[in-house]
């Protein structure tokens, strides 16, 4: 299973992506809501684990253009 974490706090991803990856998952970090635009995009997750306060778009605008887009 691969995992998209959502986090701008290095800390908090870091120990999430620990614990992840410790039960067997795939796990990438964006550490802002553009990267986890870019990420969500160009890769196919099982599950995106969303911060909603980040730098550069907020979680919700993340959200509405991962469910909207069409490659």
């Amino acid at each position: 299973m691969k995992i998209l974490v959502v986090e701008d706090d290095r800390k908090v991803a870091g120990f999430i992506e620990q614990g992840l990856k410790e039960e067997g998952y795939v796990v990438d970090i964006a550490a802002d809501g553009e990267e986890a635009t870019t990420l969500a995009h160009v890769y196919e997750y099982d599950v995106i684990l969303l911060d909603v306060v980040l730098p550069k778009k907020n979680g919700f605008q993340v959200c509405r253009e991962i469910k909207t887009y069409e490659p």
